[in-house]
């Protein structure tokens, strides 16, 4: 069976200003999930899941379905703050979603192959989804899941602080730990995490996530069983999230899976700042001008 690609596309977009997720990047309007999708077909997926708020869903779909019509499978999947919340555990005054892991476990009943996991905003470039399609074909297995690690110098954003996953890795290069770091930007030419008094210094060619991720499917009796363990933990906590850097370092920890790094992570850009459009039009615009898109990504 083909492996499927899991779209996170619920964000709120807070300091982008907007829905990004369908926002036009591409000489004709086109998004930049549009290029992970044409992408992701090439290297063989055969189901493409949007895991969406109530509030965009019509308008992603209005988006993308007629373009994507005959040429993959689609299925659109909820993410809600009472999905799989129990009343017990819901909490009036939290407003924003649980996080990447909990929208990932949204999309269980959607998903019955080995699957990629990926954010709608990012461009991760061709060479992702074909270690990823590879992979997941090829090698994946309840006790090996994968990532695409991407080099930190070359997944910053000139305009402001990022948050990123940085990997630690052992002597066979896999990934035996992830922390994650949310003030990461330039100084200079130095790279540096500042939270409150503590500075830390990020070497260039440290490996990070960018939420691009490869699973067996088995994947989500683990997340279930850790989102039953975080949810009366963290009911007080409004702004708890669930991550899936969490799931992977809890399964790393209890040596119930290893994950490889896979070489990929050769282009990416993204907007997370609404200064970072401009950014992301030119690298398009250039990526078509060389050949590597079609003048009509779907003609």
């Amino acid at each position: 069976m083909k492996p499927t690609l899991l779209v996170l596309a619920a964000g709120m977009g807070s300091r982008y200003g907007g829905n990004k997720q369908i926002d036009g990047f591409g000489p004709n309007g086109e998004t930049i999930l549009e290029y992970s999708i044409f992408d992701a077909i090439q290297a063989g997926f055969g189901k493409v899941v949007f895991i969406v708020r109530e509030e965009i869903l019509d308008l992603v779909k209005e988006k993308f379905l007629p373009k994507l019509e005959g040429k993959i499978e689609v299925d659109f999947v909820l993410q809600a703050l009472e999905s799989h919340v129990p009343a017990a555990f819901q909490n009036p005054e939290r407003k924003k979603p649980y996080g990447t892991a909990h929208a990932m476990l949204c999309a269980q009943e959607a998903v019955q192959t080995p699957f990629a996991v990926i954010n709608a905003d990012d461009f991760y470039g061709k060479e992702a989804f074909q270690v990823l399609g590879r992979f997941l074909s090829e090698e994946v297995r309840p006790d090996l899941h994968a990532m695409v690690g991407f080099a930190i110098q070359n997944v910053l954003s000139e305009n402001g602080t990022v948050s990123r996953g940085i990997c630690e890795t052992n002597e066979k290069g896999q990934l035996i730990g992830m922390t994650e770091r949310t003030a990461i930007a330039l100084d200079g030419d130095r790279i540096l995490h500042k939270d409150g008094e503590e500075v830390i210094e990020i070497q260039p060619d440290t490996p990070v996530s960018m939420n691009c991720w490869g699973f067996h499917h088995s994947v989500f009796q683990d997340t279930a069983r850790m989102w039953e363990a975080f949810l009366p933990a963290n009911k007080e906590n409004i702004k708890s999230e669930f991550y899936i850097p969490t799931v992977a370092n809890t399964l790393i920890e209890e040596e119930k899976a290893a994950f490889e790094i896979l070489p990929g992570g050769k282009t990416w850009f993204g907007v997370t700042y609404t200064a970072d459009k401009p950014v992301v039009i030119a690298a398009l615009k250039a990526l078509h001008e060389a050949g590597e898109y079609p003048d009509g990504l779907w003609s």
